[in-house]
């Protein structure tokens, strides 16, 4: 399913952008970790999606979509020394029966298969680490991001014949997922933007969406626009009943990457985890 865009406008010029986002990566690091994680600020600029024109305001973006060595710290309680979580913890993913990486690869790959819910809590669960709110981009948002300040339906200028130069999609990816950051990124910095693994959003529903495609889809099923919604067919296998409101057992290609308002309030905030 593509949403209709008509127009991506960005207040900065591509050459601009990109040299912006090279000056203004943010290195953190998870407090009681040695994890750490790259922001890039992206620039303010609008979005047209069904002839209504949406502003959006600077943002700190994570720079690839959630390497497992990020998420796991969340799964496993990493962050607690005897495994027990603070009074102020947020709801913790079931620990996986099998492994969740499908046998693709965990060191480096982006972590998939968990619902849209999994994903907010890990935003909460972060937001209380760093003491700024984490959260989902919103769909339109997303969409502004993928395009990084250019038209058309891929970042880079590229078409559907040239998307392996930024995407893991399914006429290069042999059915797996692949190690983050290995493409080309956008001209916000931002990589694996298209392919890979589709990433949820918000939207005005709550029905969840994920964006982008991941590396079973086709081109087609790639772009910017590209959105899934989630299909029972994600979670058929699972013998819970209810089914499981943390993992999909049958979605191995959905990951997520989160987003921090750029005000200076934020910004000042985070420089505390700093890990330059």
């Amino acid at each position: 399913m593509c949403l209709p865009v008509v127009s991506v406008c960005s207040s900065t010029a591509y050459a601009q952008v990109e040299a912006q986002t090279a000056a203004e990566t943010i290195k953190l690091r998870v407090p009681k970790t040695t994890v750490h994680f790259d922001l890039v600020e992206t620039p303010a600029g609008s979005v047209t999606l069904d002839d209504a024109t949406t502003e959006v305001d600077p943002l700190l973006v994570l720079t690839t979509e959630l390497p497992w060595d990020l998420y796991d710290i969340f799964i496993y309680e990493l962050d607690q020394p005897d495994g027990s979580s603070p009074a102020d913890a947020v709801s913790r993913p079931s620990k996986p029966y099998v492994p969740p990486d499908r046998g693709f690869g965990h060191d480096g790959y982006p972590a998939i298969g968990m619902t849209r819910k999994a994903a907010e809590q890990f935003c909460q669960w972060l937001s209380l680490k760093l003491g700024v709110t984490v959260r989902l981009p919103q769909q339109h948002e997303w969409v502004y991001l993928a395009q990084g300040g250019e038209e058309g339906d891929y970042c880079c200028g590229v078409e559907a014949d040239t998307l392996d130069r930024v995407a893991w999609f399914k006429d290069n990816s042999e059915h797996t997922t692949h190690p983050v950051a290995q493409k080309a990124p956008n001209a916000f910095g931002l990589f694996d933007i298209h392919g890979n693994a589709a990433e949820w959003v918000m939207t005005e529903t709550r029905r969840p969406y994920a964006m982008g495609g991941g590396y079973r889809d086709t081109a087609e099923d790639s772009k910017a626009t590209s959105a899934q919604r989630q299909a029972s067919s994600w979670n058929q296998s699972d013998p819970q009943i209810p089914k499981s409101q943390w993992w999909l057992a049958d979605c191995s290609w959905v990951g997520f990457r989160f987003v921090i308002d750029a005000t200076d309030e934020h910004k000042q905030a985070l420089k505390e985890f700093s890990d330059e």
